[in-house]
């Protein structure tokens, strides 16, 4: 009989494949600001450009209901219609 403990099986050296490289995203790349007043001022356009948005959706939404097309949008216009209900019962 051989003396000594056997000796593991070497496993084959994995060859060094390349990562897939991940795709790129869409748009454009903008550097957080570092200044407190530019981080403020991002701050109260992003708020700024949200409200607009939103406002601009719910007209859209208040005219596609008053014609009754674009049914994906008719919720949307039905809280903004109480919105303005409730503000008009307050005055």
């Amino acid at each position: 009989m051989a003396q000594g403990s056997l000796k593991k099986v070497a496993k084959p050296a994995k060859k060094n494949a390349r990562q897939k490289q991940v795709k790129m995203k869409k748009g454009s790349r903008t550097i957080a600001p570092k200044q407190n007043v530019l981080v403020k001022q991002k701050s109260l356009e992003k708020k700024l450009t949200a409200q607009i948005n939103k406002n601009i959706e719910k007209q859209m939404s208040v005219k596609a209901n008053a014609i009754g097309k674009l049914t994906i949008m008719k919720g949307l216009a039905e809280n903004s219609a109480k919105e303005m209900n409730d503000k008009k019962k307050k005055k």
